[in-house]
């Protein structure tokens, strides 16, 4: 759907409504970048850096720590699903912020069991509420820069991934280095989250700029262009994930790369944080599906890295390369979408949510059966990269069809 809002300056430029969120416009792409930071770079994302730990601690198998990380993806597929909705009673901001808060809750309460059961309803819960938080911040935060005129600040709103996984690392991290076990590492990405949940609810108000949509198609109405795109994105999803989950059990696990243990994942964070706008301005001169296509190379060529070059300089190309790259596909995914199907906002982004749900959940058990059939994550890995070779190649052929009108 395209917004328009009610004002607009001499020049032609949208202009927000006085009084309106738009009017402090960093405040808003700042809040988006809180509420990402906590529901998916730490609510989401501390799971990685925590993993090895609690494998150690527990007796995990590489299987059942897949399970644990699947069961939070089906829980974000399912949380999309349901945040398409259009009976969803109550407004954006309350479904964020109570979204917000019952997935923190659910990280910090991972310190109160041992048992696999309570664990996978834990990373579920909190799976479903970090995702319909994604998509009422997403839907609420950059529709109201776009209609205020500043949908160049979007890229600052997804930032928050990799901001939220850089802070999830150096938390983990410096809190080993205090002596702090498994549970109290949760409990602490709990509280990092809360606060980022506190510094949202100030941040991103009530008031809404004054819109009226221009109509064109439903997005039920999908053209072929949408449908390749969807597969596409579930694939990505299931190529970059493996290596998301299972880097830091990987460096854990060699006597060569233990060394970067505490740093691999920060490494990850900082090369996502600026990957949005890398991604966009290279979409702004080559086109959306083409720059979709050659990310899903890169991500290709750090999956293939992780396992095939193992030494330092092998797995920090990893992480950069599959960290600056996952976000991307999520930016442009969602920029295809809105490109291609309108309606409430909610809608396309709900769609391309859940098919990246879907590859985000089978890809963490797929990789946990197989390297405990195997011993490793070669095979596993190995499929990421033909899966991320397909996406590619869905995506430059769908930037090469003309819409179906």
């Amino acid at each position: 759907m395209t917004m328009r809002p009610s004002m607009t300056a001499s020049d032609g430029r949208p202009t927000p409504a006085p009084g309106s969120t738009a009017d402090r416009p960093w405040a808003l792409a700042i809040g988006g970048l809180l509420s990402m930071a906590a529901a998916n770079g730490v609510d989401r994302f501390v799971y990685t850096p925590i993993l090895p730990i609690m494998m150690e601690a527990l007796g995990l198998s590489a299987k059942q720590a897949g399970l644990i990380a699947s069961a939070n993806y089906l829980g974000y597929l399912l949380g999309a699903l349901y945040a398409a909705r259009r009976e969803l009673a109550g407004s954006r901001r309350t479904w964020l912020l109570g979204s917000l808060l019952t997935s923190s809750l659910c990280t910090a309460g991972m310190a109160a069991t041992s048992l696999l059961l309570p664990l996978l309803v834990l990373r579920f819960v909190s799976g479903f509420a970090g995702a319909v938080a994604i998509v009422m911040a997403i839907a609420l935060v950059v529709e109201r820069l776009a209609a205020g005129g500043r949908g160049y600040l979007a890229p600052v709103h997804f930032a928050g991934v990799g901001i939220g996984i850089a802070l999830s690392a150096i938390l983990v991290s410096s809190m080993q280095f205090t002596g702090h076990g498994w549970r109290s590492l949760w409990i602490g990405a709990g509280i990092a989250s809360m606060c980022c949940t506190a510094l949202v609810a100030w941040l991103i108000g009530d008031r809404v700029v004054a819109t009226h949509a221009v109509a064109r198609t439903d997005p039920s109405a999908v053209d072929q262009r949408f449908r390749l795109l969807i597969v596409a994105n579930a694939l990505g999803a299931f190529g970059y994930v493996i290596t998301a989950t299972f880097i830091v059990a990987l460096v854990r696990g060699s006597a060569q790369l233990k060394p970067l243990e505490a740093s691999i994942w920060v490494v990850f964070g900082l090369a996502a944080a600026p990957s949005v706008a890398v991604w966009t301005w290279l979409a702004a001169r080559a086109g959306i599906f083409r720059a979709f296509a050659f990310v899903c190379l890169v991500e290709a060529a750090g999956v293939l890295a992780s396992v095939l070059w193992l030494e330092a300089a092998g797995t920090i190309f990893a992480a950069v390369c599959v960290g600056g790259s996952f976000m991307g596909l999520t930016a442009l995914g969602m920029m295809g979408a809105r490109a291609l199907t309108v309606g409430d906002a909610r809608r396309p982004v709900a769609l391309m949510t859940a098919s990246f749900g879907c590859g985000q959940m089978i890809g963490p058990s797929f990789a946990g059966i197989t390297h405990d059939a195997t011993g490793g994550f070669l095979v596993p890995s190995l499929c990421a990269v033909a899966s991320l070779l397909v996406a590619s190649i869905l995506a430059w052929r769908a930037g090469a069809m003309r819409a179906v009108r």
